[in-house]
């Protein structure tokens, strides 16, 4: 069983997970969860280890354990939610731009077409 991991460690699982979280999009809904369930996050962990044996047979067993080591301490989880963060906006953000000129684009034709049928 893991009882401590080493800062460097952590940071690998942090970016790990976070990874994993923004490249399927799920960046605002996993910041909002964790965020909201932040002040029970030693009790998330003891659940975890509570649900190890049976999670051992989807997870790899180290780093599962790593896992609910780090949520036990609070840094940890703000590193967490600010890395989810960082990748979105690096990530994500060239297709927010593009999905933003198209908006724009959208009502520019919106509003040329009521100010054609306006004056007719």
């Amino acid at each position: 069983m893991v009882l401590e991991i080493s800062k460097k460690r952590a940071q690998e699982i942090i970016d790990k997970v976070a990874h994993f979280i923004v490249e399927r999009k799920m960046a605002a809904p996993a910041i909002m969860m964790i965020e909201s369930l932040r002040p029970l996050h030693r009790i998330g962990s003891q659940i975890m280890y509570f649900i190890e044996p049976f999670a051992e047979i989807i997870f790899n067993q180290k780093e599962y354990q790593e896992f609910a080591v780090l949520l036990e301490d609070q840094n940890n989880v703000k590193a967490l939610m600010s890395r989810i963060d960082e990748l979105d906006i690096e990530l994500h953000a060239e297709e927010r731009k593009q999905k933003r000129l198209l908006r724009k684009r959208k009502i520019k034709k919106i509003k040329k077409f009521f100010k054609k049928n306006k004056s007719q």
